[in-house]
């Protein structure tokens, strides 16, 4: 007999516990599996975009119900390099993923507009006062600061836009880099979702997580005004605040023994200097839904062992992140994004997925370096201090 109601509880219906119900509800039916959102909507008010080579084969089935669009290809634009990579390219929302929710899930085993007040391993406490037995959980409701890390902050504004005219446009920009450089790495993201519709996001990486809506929303404008763009209408717009690690220690996100799993942003599950946490999430789904034992310590050691193994992994990236923000100044910045993105296809594809082979990483470090050597030598001596990554307010 059963002693609670469900057999694990998922917290947080964005990406990461999104595809994580969605891996368990598919391949392991016998499961009793809660999601639980305090939105009243899962997915939340996101497009997120990959290449097709950070699915892993034979996992299709898993990001097609939530694809809105797919291209051959894309573009990146540069002051000194401009270029077409044929890598095939698609992009996910979170209106899409919620489908995929409701049409997988029973409807009870869905609870949307109620939030998690307390939780341990074998219960969860809901903000309408309810308290749920359940085997096992799982954390996964996104960034609350990353405690003892350093780096700095990729922020985004991005508008769902209708022109009154076709922008032209056959396939993304996936980096506009050619506009002002004055506050940090800064790029514009296009995504051309019919003739007249296209997602337009600015990006930009600094070292403070302060977002000035008004001025990216200014920004979007000129953007489009010089693109010859004229809006029609703002369909919709998305924000975020998103951690670049240098320097930590993933032990800090795992309280020692708490026997909690965890997953996404909230677990150190994204890639440290692109913050791109879908490839990470997609194999975290995959890998639960693979456990034999899924009972609640086993599975808070099995998250955990996995994050360990992802940060590991993660030195490299995480010794650019500190370059980027302590060996260069913020207008130039962007030259060492514009360098990456004249090597090899193949090479930047791993990049994003965090998979770089020796030979990638020696091959980005190769040649006449784009930052200063002083300033270099600096960072990797310590003598450079990061922004901390503890608090996102």
């Amino acid at each position: 007999m059963h002693t609670h109601d469900s057999d694990i509880a998922i917290l947080g219906g964005g990406l990461a516990g999104g595809l994580i119900a969605l891996a368990l509800a598919r391949l392991r039916p016998e499961l009793r599996i809660v999601l639980i959102e305090a939105a009243k909507l899962c997915g939340g008010n996101h497009v997120w975009s990959c290449f097709a080579s950070d699915v892993p084969p034979g996992a299709e089935w898993l990001v097609e119900p939530l694809t809105a669009a797919r291209w051959t290809g894309y573009d990146v634009r540069f002051p000194k390099v401009q270029r077409r990579l044929d890598t095939p390219y698609r992009s996910l929302t979170g209106e899409l993923l919620d489908s995929a929710l409701r049409a997988a899930l029973p409807a009870d085993a869905l609870l949307t507009g109620v939030s998690v007040t307390s939780t341990t391993p074998n219960s969860v406490t809901l903000s309408d006062g309810r308290r749920l037995p359940v085997g096992a959980v799982i954390d996964a409701r996104g960034f609350a600061g990353l405690p003892g890390m350093t780096g700095g902050w990729q922020k985004f504004l991005g508008q769902m836009l209708r022109l009154r005219e076709p922008h032209g446009l056959t396939r993304p920009v996936v980096m506009d880099a050619t506009v002002d450089q004055s506050d940090g790495y800064r790029f514009v993201y296009c995504l051309p979702f019919s003739p007249t519709e296209v997602f337009v996001e600015d990006t930009y990486y600094a070292d403070s997580p302060d977002l000035d809506v008004p001025l990216l929303t200014a920004r979007i404008a000129d953007y489009c005004h010089g693109a010859g763009w004229q809006v029609e209408q703002v369909m919709r717009q998305e924000t975020g605040v998103l951690p670049v690690v240098g320097q930590g220690e993933v032990a800090a996100l795992w309280p020692q023994d708490d026997g909690i799993a965890r997953a996404g942003v909230r677990a150190g599950l994204f890639h440290p200097l692109t913050s791109y946490s879908l490839p990470t999430a997609l194999r975290l789904a995959l890998h639960i839904a693979s456990l034999t034992d899924l009972s609640g310590q086993n599975l808070a050691a099995a998250t955990r062992k996995f994050a360990a193994r992802h940060w590991q992994s993660g030195s490299y990236y995480r010794m650019l992140s500190s370059m980027l923000f302590g060996a260069s100044d913020p207008p130039s910045r962007y030259r060492m994004l514009q360098r990456f993105y004249a090597l090899r296809p193949g090479l930047i594809e791993r990049f994003y997925a965090g998979e770089s082979t020796l030979a990638d990483k020696a091959r980005v470090l190769a040649g006449r370096p784009p930052v200063p050597v002083t300033a270099a030598l600096a960072v990797l001596a310590g003598r450079r201090k990061l922004a901390s990554l503890e608090n996102i307010e």
